[in-house]
């Protein structure tokens, strides 16, 4: 983990460093908070940034978070809404559908300056829908529609913004989560007006197939992908029954069971990290704070909680982070939790020099400063006394 040592004019000592592995956890402090309170979000990223936009409130407000978790506020939503998807494809993130007080079916795009276009609609208006990508398209699927009518309907957009649609879902449906795996966009479970295990894939000529379903019928689940698995997990079962199941997919759509989540839990929502897929936060009749990661090999581990119980809440990954965003607990919540690969900290005497890149976070007790690293970084340190310890 350390290079060599050499001895710098003036009596430093300088230490040279490459941290490459580190262990899955959460930062301290948590990056600055979302301009504004709210649950029902969602989030997706393009280019250099990570966007959580709309949600409870009727809010039209966009949080995005750069490489660095510099937080600045784009141009908001065209209306404002929630329980709407999002996902990117090309140089746009989109945020399609949602709830106005009616079904929606608006989609905003951001490039990655964060300029925001407003695209063809979706061919329905809908919320409680699900949104993945596959090849050059980004595919928005189910929810319900206006009058109460749950949807069947995809619309899919390719790298220029333009809409087509293809073939429907093979059950209408709401509550649904999506997410890809190899050449395929998967959909699954949701509400057909009875909880469901259909699994819809599309591949990447936009060609439905219809995959061995969930091991558990579910709706309010989650899913990511890591690896070549694409992840299912949680979610309310019949008579809304907490799940722990998580379903694996693989890139030739062979269904697995890896060990369940922790705590049972729906509500929850994913986001992947280098070779780490996260669930994190859900509700159980109590919100939760558990986070359960996957390994790209489905072993599972438990890193560091969410720093609050917490539901509802958006998730996805900019650089070497998952962020995990607002939501639902005691009170509607504005928090950023930031996951990403943690080296051990390096303790260093008290006003030392060093630089690194990425930049670490410092704190300082007495004689002795500690670093704290996202990895992977490389850098250095200077000293005239005392020691490094690793």
């Amino acid at each position: 983990m350390a290079g060599g040592t050499t001895n710098v004019g003036g009596g430093l000592t300088r230490v040279d460093y490459t941290l490459s592995t580190g262990t899955l956890g959460r930062t301290s402090p948590n990056p600055t908070a979302l301009s504004v309170a709210r649950f029902g979000l969602l989030a997706a990223k393009v280019g250099n940034y990570a966007l959580f936009g709309g949600g409870s409130g009727l809010s039209a407000v966009v949080d995005a978070y750069d490489t660095s978790l510099v937080r600045t506020t784009p141009t908001a939503l065209s209306v404002a809404r929630y329980s709407l998807a999002a996902t990117s494809v090309g140089n746009y993130a989109l945020f399609g559908g949602g709830n106005t007080g009616s079904a929606s079916a608006v989609v905003d795009a951001y490039d990655t300056s964060l300029v925001r276009t407003t695209p063809t609609a979706l061919s329905v208006a809908r919320f409680d829908l699900a949104a993945t990508t596959v090849g050059n398209y980004a595919l928005f699927g189910g929810g319900d529609a206006v009058g109460g009518n749950i949807s069947a309907v995809v619309d899919a957009y390719d790298t220029s913004l333009v809409r087509t649609t293809p073939t429907a879902l093979s059950v209408s449906r709401n509550r649904l989560a999506a997410t890809n795996v190899g050449n395929y966009a998967l959909f699954g479970g949701g509400n057909s007006g009875n909880v469901s295990a259909v699994v819809d894939a599309y591949d990447t000529s936009l060609v439905r197939t219809t995959p061995t379903a969930l091991s558990v019928v579910r709706e309010f689940l989650a899913a990511t992908s890591v690896g070549s698995y694409a992840l299912f997990g949680g979610g309310a079962s019949t008579s809304g029954v907490s799940s722990a199941t998580v379903d694996a997919y693989n890139t030739s759509l062979v269904r697995t069971i890896p060990t369940a989540l922790s705590v049972a839990r729906y509500a929850l929502t994913a986001a992947s990290i280098g070779n780490y897929a996260l669930f994190g936060g859900g509700f159980d009749g109590a919100n939760r704070s558990t986070v359960d990661a996957y390994d790209t090999s489905l072993v599972r581990t438990i890193p560091t909680e969410l720093s609050l119980p917490i539901r509802a809440l958006g998730a996805t990954s900019i650089g070497n982070y998952a962020l995990f965003g607002g939501g639902i607990g005691s009170v509607t919540s504005a928090v950023v939790n930031a996951y990403t690969l943690l080296s051990p900290p390096i303790t260093i005497p008290a006003g030392s020099k060093y630089q690194f890149s990425p930049a670490t976070t410092e704190t300082t007790v007495g004689s002795q400063t500690t670093l704290n690293f996202v990895t992977p970084t490389t850098g250095y340190i200077k000293y005239k006394k005392g020691s490094v310890t690793i």
